[in-house]
Formats: structure tokens, sequence, C-alpha cells
């Protein structure tokens, strides 16, 4: 009889809210979640050819775009204030060209080691471009990353398996000198200016990375977590060698039910690595950043299945005092299209990305977001599944252009926003919703400092929705900022003012940001 109260006040209540009443959000600034290190995105493969032959008005806006903390005239955002950047540390597969059996001439990473041992520090130029620029622009944390050692490193010379056996490529003499590079490049650009934060030696160990020669479209090795144990201890004693600061990020799981379950090579990467009584424990490693890397690739497949993941990776990650970093996420699989047969509009896929950084945030209690890949080849206008920036004509530097996506601006409500050191806030709501139907409803995420408040709300219906926002404690507010995004071609992250927090009006499929000056 319980039971059946409680389902019938819910169906009620969600009844009630529908017709269009106020739904009141209480932001309490006294609970506290998580504090934020950094949101990022990578700038792998075509930034080579960009930063290295496009022009230079077009590639300076790209980066505008992307790292910019300055408005326009208007108030409107020249950018989204990316707070970190992944930089691909190649494996040399471009200098070898076709003989590297990667089709795809744009995914060749060249290498800074030679084949006679020596360094060429000036590879990977256009790469290098962007990053310079991100340096220039105040991001606080560069990551450098390797998706395979370099290839006179590996069993077969190759940026990838020939042979589909899960078994790591990396020859087994050579740790020691895959550790050394890695440290060397880090410390010839940290004199240089150039100052890596991060660095992550392993990419979704999980997968085979294995193709019939020619065919392979990218640099990738598989890892054992006892490789990746090997690797991040040579690691660290290589980063103490040079007298580095950088900590080793690992383990960039390529699906994240592998860091606290299945059963293969690569998988419990928590329990591994963290449990204090594993044989593959990396906690006492001086470099260590404290944190478990995975990516949210086929774990968006229906709300039940995001919620539940989710919430055993953060269940898991407490028991073993670890942070949560979700270091690549686009829409690979075809979770994002929810059930339709039809294409989906950028908007359709900036809110589908919204909802997913929202539950890596409020579900899996992630510390640091990073979208996988700034650029890619396609059309800004729909089925946006991979890019921030779509690019045309990539052949033809002369003439190569590129598109704004929706995207770049839904992860822009959360990076231009919510700053390093900013803590999550609890949040509660007065609909009743569960947190399925929240997935389908507005999504609502707070973060706060000492002088600011910022609230990012989703509203993934097809209505108009209204709401009320409470801080209770809070007595005066200086100022309420807000910027919107919707399907309507000039309304990107658009500035307007707020007098009150009581009455807020949200537009049918639109992300809201508010920004609380204290």
């Amino acid at each position: 009889m319980k039971q059946c109260i409680v389902f019938c006040c819910c169906v009620w209540l969600g009844a009630f809210f529908a017709k269009g009443q106020t739904v009141t959000f209480t932001i309490d600034l006294k609970h506290k979640a998580q504090t934020i290190e950094n949101i990022g995105a990578s700038g792998a493969w075509y930034s080579e050819g960009i930063g290295k032959y496009w022009l230079a008005e077009k590639k300076e806006r790209m980066a505008e775009l992307l790292f910019s903390k300055s408005f326009d005239s208007t108030g409107n955002p020249l950018g989204i204030g990316l707070s970190a950047w992944r930089f691909n540390i190649g494996g040399g597969t471009f200098e070898q060209g076709d003989s590297s059996g990667i089709r795809n001439a744009f995914r060749r990473v060249e290498s800074f080691l030679s084949p006679d041992g020596t360094y060429d520090w000036t590879k990977q130029e256009g790469y290098l471009w962007f990053t310079k620029k991100a340096v220039a622009y105040g991001v606080k944390d560069l990551i450098a990353f390797s998706n395979t050692p370099p290839v006179q490193f590996t069993k077969n010379g190759l940026g990838f398996r020939t042979q589909k056996d899960f078994v790591t490529n990396l020859s087994d003499d050579k740790y020691n000198d895959y550790a050394g590079f890695l440290a060397t490049v880090l410390a010839h650009f940290d004199k240089e200016g150039i100052r890596f934060n991060y660095i992550s030696p392993v990419n979704e160990p999980q997968w085979d990375w294995s193709a019939k020669f020619g065919s392979m479209n990218q640099e990738g090795s598989p890892w054992h977590n006892k490789d990746i144990y090997k690797i991040a201890v040579k690691l660290d004693s290589a980063l103490t060698a040079q007298h580095l600061t950088t900590k080793i990020l690992v383990t960039e799981a390529g699906d994240l039910t592998y860091l606290y379950s299945r059963n293969n090579h690569a998988s419990k990467q928590l329990q591994q690595f963290y449990a204090k009584d594993s044989k593959l424990y990396i906690g006492n490693l001086q470099h260590l950043h404290n944190v478990i890397e995975g990516h949210s690739y086929f774990t968006d497949h229906g709300d039940s299945a995001i919620i539940s993941v989710r919430k055993q990776l953060h269940d898991t990650a407490a028991k073993y005092n670890t942070s949560f970093w979700q270091s690549e996420y686009s829409m690979l699989g075809d979770g994002y299209k929810e059930g339709s047969k039809e294409r989906r509009s950028s908007m359709d896929c900036a809110l589908f990305l919204a909802k997913m950084i929202h539950h890596d945030f409020t579900i899996a209690n992630a510390t640091a977001w990073h979208f996988w890949n700034a650029w890619e080849p396609g059309r800004a206008e729909a089925e946006t599944r991979y890019n921030l920036i779509a690019l045309r004509n990539i052949a033809d530097y002369k003439n190569a252009d590129y598109s704004v996506t929706k995207n770049l601006w839904a992860l822009g409500h959360y990076s231009r926003f919510v700053r390093p050191g900013m803590q999550r806030i609890f949040t509660e709501r007065n609909d009743g919703l569960s947190l399925v139907q929240q997935a389908q409803d507005i999504m609502l995420t707070a973060f706060a400092n000492e002088m600011t408040v910022t609230v990012v709300i989703v509203n993934y219906t097809t209505s108009t929705k209204n709401i009320a926002v409470t801080l209770p404690g809070v007595k005066k507010l200086k100022q309420i900022k807000r910027y919107t995004t919707s399907a309507d071609a000039g309304e990107n992250m658009k500035s307007s003012v707020e007098e009150s927090l009581r009455s807020l009006q949200l537009s049918p499929r639109s992300i809201t940001t508010l920004v609380i000056d204290l």
C-alpha cells in the first residue's frame, strides 16, 4: 500500500509539472561534491595540417574559438575557454608513409625520435602551433598522450598490431626506452615554455588495435594490466631522472565498464591499480596523479544504462579513494540517436553531448571532462557526432575551411564558466522526477567558488519550461548573466541579463548557463 501511494504521488507530480508549472531547484552551497580540475578537448590528427598550412586568419580564429575567455562588444563569448588541451605524441607512422600500413594519411603521426636515435624537434609543427596557442591563451593544463610507442620500439616495427592477439606491441626490452623517450620529449618542451602537466602513456588498452596491413585507420596498441603497471613504474623513474613534476595518468580505458568490472587482459582497473593488496598497485608512485581515466564511448545507449554504469563507477572509485577523469568522448556508437532512424541535427547532437557531460559530472563524479576530437571532416548542420569544428576540403590547404558545430557551444556552456577549482554543488528539485525521467526533461548542474555560482541547465524537451532557482543562505546577488544556445543559428551562448532567479524561462531544446556573482 505504501509503495502504491509513493508511485501515485510521483505520477501526480509528473503530470502537475508537465502542465507548465514552475519547477524549483535548490542549490545549497554548503552541500559540496567534487572539485573540477579541468575541461578540455583533444587536438589530434588534423591539427598538423591546419597548424602548418592553413591560412593564418582561419587557424587563429579556430584557436580563439577553443581557448579564448574573452567576450565581444555585446557580451557574447569569443571562445569556449578550454582549461585543458590534449597533445598526441606521435609514433613515427607519418615518416613511414604507405609502409606504415595506415591507410588514412591524415592519421599518421610524426615522431620526435629519428631512426638513428637522435631527436628532431621540428616535427609535429602543426600540433605544436595549437599547443603554443593554448599556452598563450592561458589554458591551465596541457596533457600529452601516446597511442603507440615509437615504431622503433614496437615488436613489428609498426604503429599497430597485424594480429588480433591483444598482445602489447611494445617490445619486451624497450620499456626503459619508451619511458625515456616520453620523459625526454616532456623535458625538452618544459625548457621551451610548454609545460605538460600530465602524461598518459597508454590509450584504450582493451582493444586489439589490429588490422590487415594497409587497412588500419590509426596508431594504437593493446596493453595488459601487467604491462601498464610496468610502463607506469618505468615512466615514474624516467620523470624523476629528468627532474620533472609532470604527473602520470592511467588508464584511458576504452569503455567505462572496464574500470570496475569485465573480465579480460585490461579489466577491473580500479581494483588492479588502486587496491593496496594488489600486485599491480601503483598508488605509491611519486609521479602518479591519483585518478583513473576512462572514455565514455559506448556507455551512452539508453538513459538507464548511462546512469547505472556511472553509479557503479562512482561507487568503485570512492571505495579506492580515487577520482575519475572522463578523458575522451564523442558519439562513436549510435546511442545518441535514442532510437530515431532520422538524421540528427547539430542541436540534437549538442543536447545529447550536454546530457553525457551532465551525467559524467553528477553521477560518475568526474573531476575532468575531455571531448574527442576538436576537429574532424564533416558538415556542421547534422550528424555532428565527432567534432566541435567541422572541416571541409582538408586535402586542399589553401582552400580548406571550417564551420562551427553546436557541439562547440554545448561544451562551452561547461568549459567557459565551470573553471578549475570550482566545486560541484548537490541540487534538489521539487517535481519528483527520477534520474531516468530527468534525462528526458530538465537537467541542472551547479558549480561554485567563493565568488561565483555557475548553473548549467539543459532543457531536453520540446516545450518551453519555467523554473526557479533558490540559493539558501544567500541574501543578495550582485549580478546574474545568462548564456543560451538553441537550434537558432544566431543563438550560440548568446548573452543576456536576468533580474531574478525566481522566474526563468527555458526555450525548447536549449542549453542555458547562469553565471551568478555573489
